[in-house]
């Protein structure tokens, strides 16, 4: 048994509980992922069939980001206050029903509206999954499981971008995507397993029986109270770098592929598979670095090899081939990144306000990262799109940089405990927990 444990990896160590919650968020978040991916894969025919223009298209990109940024805050203080659970499965089910609701769109606005909706529940499912992955798994495993979790981002990629060129060989362009965004109703079903197999985080239940501090808009504003503001600020503008950088490229490279270097779409979905394949690789990669290495180390290293792989994509015109290995370095790269901040995030706060804090992290980071799409949109209407792309993509990942340069590295503590000003250590009795000893 020890044998067969060994050779599994960090996955054979995992108990009955803490499997089920990794398979259950990895549905959730894949799910999610496969109906955020529709809307990039459907931008030219939303262009042709309903008249769109490119900053129009980048205006619907944002507004799922800033309903991200909006769902993730306010699912994150929910989870605080009624349990990680209940809102993880109301919030996956939110996306299904917009994304199903995006296939009756008409035009510019009603799109605009569903796809503010489904940013609201996207973020808000990242959020909660991530505070509960992060809280159910021991500190030894935690950057590895949790960022595997955003694995789950590939493989619902992997699905969209396989059912695309069925869909588009079965049905007529404008009917096509249609039909793509109904099959958004799929992840519903990742409701009923979260239901029916996954339990409460402990670490939750357990503070859930301590005694509250004030609620209402004073709990949700605590994170900004003296104690958090600035690891708050930093942790925010980590994931907006982090989330604009990626955004650019997730959004925008189909279109790139197709229009600017002209590639068919059954030739574009070989180098979105090489995409796919790097964002399944990228979190697990990273898990192992920032386990053995710390945090902050993992997140320079991977922003410096990002801004590298930017560059070439769109600044030195590789061949085929290169361009092949690129798309792999670009998916890994970006996916890891994202995947780094599950379980950074939630080392950073206490269980009272945890999904509090890693709600607005993550959604603010979204929410101000969603100008970058937009603003890719509004240059290329008068400068090549490759060079529109390079230039938001680079800019947003140099902001991460400089957030990295003094984010505090928390590897391997306890949940449970509280970070304070950085470099301090608070000790929070609510808890019950010590205090965390924040080092740079």
């Amino acid at each position: 048994m020890r044998t067969r444990a060994a050779a599994m990896g960090w996955y054979g160590q995992l108990d009955a509980t803490e499997r089920r919650t990794f398979w259950a968020c990895f549905a959730g978040f894949g799910l999610d992922s496969m109906d955020n991916s529709i809307y990039a894969l459907v931008i030219p025919a939303l262009i042709a069939t309903l008249g769109l223009t490119r900053p129009e298209a980048g205006y619907l990109a944002t507004a799922a980001l800033v309903g991200a940024a909006a769902g993730g805050w306010g699912a994150g203080v929910a989870a605080d206050r009624i349990g990680r659970i209940r809102v993880l499965q109301g919030t996956i089910l939110w996306v299904a029903l917009c994304t199903f609701g995006a296939a009756f769109a008409t035009g510019f606005v009603p799109l605009a509206l569903l796809r503010f909706g489904q940013g609201m529940g996207y973020g808000g499912e990242a959020a909660v999954g991530a505070t509960l992955i992060s809280e159910v798994v021991r500190p030894a495993l935690r950057g590895r499981v949790a960022s595997a979790v955003s694995s789950g981002y590939a493989v619902g990629y992997a699905g969209a971008v396989a059912l695309f060129p069925i869909i588009a060989s079965l049905f007529p362009q404008d009917l096509g995507w249609r039909v793509f965004f109904a099959i958004g109703l799929i992840p519903a079903a990742a409701v009923f397993l979260i239901r029916r197999f996954v339990p409460e985080s402990g670490v939750y239940a357990e503070s859930a029986t301590a005694p509250r501090r004030a609620g209402g808009l004073d709990a949700v504003l605590r994170i900004f109270a003296p104690a958090y503001r600035r690891t708050t600020l930093v942790a925010a503008t980590l994931s907006t770098g982090i989330f604009g950088g990626n955004y650019v490229m997730i959004i925008w490279l189909p279109t790139y592929l197709r229009t600017a270097l002209g590639f068919t779409v059954a030739t574009s979905a070989g180098y979105l598979a090489a995409n796919i394949a790097g964002s399944l690789v990228g979190p697990l990669l990273y898990g192992q670095v920032a386990d053995r290495v710390g945090r902050r180390p993992a997140f320079g290293a991977f922003l410096l090899l990002q801004a590298l792989n930017v560059s070439l994509y769109v600044f030195a015109a590789p061949s085929l081939g290169p361009l092949i290995g690129l798309s792999f370095a670009l998916g890994a790269c970006q996916n890891a990144l994202a995947s780094g901040m599950t379980p950074t995030f939630a080392e950073l706060f206490e269980t009272s306000l945890r999904g509090n804090a890693q709600g607005f992290c993550l959604g603010g980071g979204r929410g101000f990262g969603s100008v970058m799409p937009t603003l890719v949109g509004l240059i290329a209407a008068t400068a090549p799109l490759g060079t529109a792309m390079g230039v938001c993509a680079l800019g947003a990942y140099a902001v991460a940089f400089v957030a990295t340069l003094v984010l505090p590295e928390t590897t391997g503590v306890e949940l449970g405990s509280v970070v304070g000003r950085m470099g301090t250590r608070v000790s929070e009795p609510m808890d019950g927990d010590r205090g965390l000893d924040v080092r740079f």
